[in-house]
């Protein structure tokens, strides 16, 4: 799953997003979802999401385990 659509992404959920600051270099951040911050059901670019350590980023990739 790449993260476009909001009905995939939910709190608690492990996910890859790419920092403002990464857009450039495409470094991933891993973490655990504690907020949704898109309130549109689909974006182009990842579904922006607030991490539990308070980053904030787009969706990239959802870790399945």
């Amino acid at each position: 799953m790449d993260g476009q659509n909001r009905n995939d992404i939910y709190p608690g959920l492990e996910v890859g997003i790419i920092l403002k600051k990464d857009q450039r270099s495409g470094n991933v951040t891993y973490g655990i979802v504690k907020d949704l911050l898109t309130s549109s059901s689909f974006h182009s670019r990842g579904i922006k999401v607030r991490l539990d350590d308070g980053q904030v980023g787009r969706v990239c990739e959802i870790v399945e385990d």
